[in-house]
């Protein structure tokens, strides 16, 4: 394992760390409504300067794009952070939530980390050398059509502008499928893709952070990572569709018709 994945692993765990203790003190919380339905509390903040001290110490130049903290320039490697995807779970004492790290190297993905620190299982990729949980290497599912598919996705409860395609393409995806999920956590969602708990995914209006590493994930482990139009444009738009390759193309041919002209994030 790279000595970059080990920092990063160590980073999510010990703001996951934060995360388990902050459990024990809800009521101690301090929230921040950011925007509409976007939440942030003090372990958030928290457990992103844990994580920002930890790469500091072992990289100081490197840059940093976080999502509470913002942007802090540096040389060619950028860490992409989400101290905790899916605050408003962990806010109720929903236990889906985790800590997402990538890493990106001129522009590319080379590392990812998605760590759910109420099972204990730590989710990870490096470009070319596959993914894996814990020692376990993971493959996205073969299955080829939706009969039989469990799909996740997340409802646009932020951006309400396009509420009405997104349920459209609820409608069309979930006519054959087994069944739809909306775990509350887009990060460990798309690690579920990854290890072949979920068969695919969409959803609209992603951050960056949200993603990353999650994208990294299942394309080591197989998969295939759009926006919902087919193209390469998720990180600009925030829009994503994914599945293995067979599955993908069902997905896209089906929402296809209800993705609406000049969607973006």
């Amino acid at each position: 394992m790279q000595p970059i994945l080990n920092i990063a692993i160590r980073a999510a765990r010990s703001a996951g760390r934060i995360i388990i203790r902050g459990m024990n003190h809800m009521d101690e919380r301090t929230i921040i409504n950011k925007t509409h339905n976007d939440y942030v509390s003090d372990i958030d903040q928290q457990a992103e300067q844990e994580i920002i001290q930890i790469i500091r110490r072992a990289y100081p130049t490197h840059a940093i794009l976080a999502e509470e903290s913002g942007q802090v320039e540096g040389d060619d490697f950028v860490w992409i952070i989400d101290p905790l995807d899916g605050t408003t779970n962990y806010l109720h004492g929903f236990p889906q939530y985790s800590v997402s790290i990538a890493i990106q190297y001129k522009g590319r993905l080379e590392h990812g980390v998605i760590y759910d620190p109420l099972k204990d299982e730590i989710f990870t990729a490096s470009r070319g050398e596959g993914a894996m949980l814990d020692n376990r290497r993971l493959r996205v599912t073969p299955i080829k059509t939706l009969s039989g598919a469990l799909l996740g996705t997340g409802i646009p409860f932020r951006d309400q502008r396009y509420m009405d395609e997104y349920l459209q393409m609820l409608k069309a995806l979930s006519k054959d499928a087994a069944g739809i999920r909306r775990a509350g956590s887009a990060a460990l969602d798309l690690a579920y893709v990854a290890a072949g708990r979920l068969d695919g995914f969409w959803e609209l209006g992603l951050k960056p952070w949200d993603m990353a590493a999650g994208i990294l994930l299942i394309t080591e482990a197989g998969g295939v990572v759009t926006d919902l139009d087919g193209s390469d444009c998720f990180f600009e738009s925030g829009n994503l569709l994914t599945a293995n390759p067979k599955l993908h193309i069902q997905m896209q041919k089906l929402i296809d018709g209800h993705i609406p002209v000049g969607l973006s994030n």
